[in-house]
């Protein structure tokens, strides 16, 4: 929602003017506390309304620092009954800890840990928006957090799987179908940029990902069960035995095309000049 606005407050004006009873701002999109000010700036015209600003929602960074520079922004600003929501992969552990830091949350959003056991973990996935239709082209979105796991991947994505004459998996590439490399393939971790890889040309490649829906229509048909066991089994033997192991696997290259990289680098840059300047 937010990042398919062009700015933050623009987000939040809108959301507020469709639920204005029921405001409660995560302003995590781009910078936590830069949220919580444009959340008070819409606050301030949900009250001229009649209306009240319910609390903001905190998801990413120290929960302890920005729960309290929340509270004191939101105090200072007149929101002293404007609560403070608290989610990220919250456990009985973290909730203590938090207390102990002195904390100032008013709502626990206990999810993951909550129906899954650690034993038995779930795949920590979230959907963002990468990119949104601007006139004839496309516009590619980001968002900023202060983690850098949860900053996301721009473009017009697809994963290209390269493999080598004998069919052994060399690594995946996750690249914009719109802007892309002629040439040699390189890929670079998006977490540790210098590690990077130069993948050689006459390499076999598919591509991973194909479309279920377009224009709102199914245009795929699931294969049945024991066709996707049968490709699963043959994908996972495409891997050397050290990648497949349970203890201290080899790691198998993934990384983002080079330019892809670039891309992102180059978003990340102008949406943080945006937060300064806000």
């Amino acid at each position: 929602w937010t990042m398919s606005f062009g700015s933050e407050p623009e987000a939040f004006k809108a959301y507020a003017e469709a639920m204005p009873n029921n405001c409660i701002f995560l302003v995590d999109t781009y910078d936590s506390i830069s949220g919580v000010r444009n959340a008070i700036r819409v606050g301030r015209w949900l009250r001229e309304q009649g209306h009240k600003l319910v609390g903001i929602r905190l998801d990413s960074g120290d929960l302890a620092y920005l729960s309290v520079e929340a509270r004191k922004m939101l105090d200072e600003a007149g929101f002293e009954n404007a609560l403070i929501v608290a989610s990220n992969e919250l456990d009985e552990r973290l909730v203590t800890s938090l207390h102990q830091q002195g904390a100032r949350i008013d709502v626990w959003g206990v999810g993951t840990k909550l129906v899954t056991g650690e034993e038995q973990p779930a795949l920590g996935g979230v959907y963002k928006l990468t990119a949104i239709r601007s006139g004839e082209g496309w516009q590619r979105k980001l968002k900023l957090s202060e983690q850098v796991a949860k900053v996301n991947i721009p473009g017009i994505l697809n994963v290209r799987r390269f493999s080598d004459s004998q069919g052994h998996a060399v690594a995946d590439a996750v690249y914009d179908i719109e802007v892309h490399a002629k040439g040699n393939w390189e890929i670079r971790d998006p977490l540790v940029p210098f590690h990077r890889k130069e993948l050689a040309r006459g390499l076999r490649h598919e591509e991973l990902l194909v479309p279920v829906f377009r224009g709102g229509k199914p245009v795929y048909e699931p294969p049945p069960l024991l066709e996707v066991q049968v490709r699963t089994r043959r994908q996972l033997s495409c891997f050397h035995p050290a990648i497949r192991r349970f203890e201290n696997p080899h790691v198998y290259p993934v990384g983002l095309e080079r330019q892809l990289h670039d891309l992102r680098t180059t978003l990340i840059e102008q949406e943080r000049a945006k937060v300064v300047k806000a």
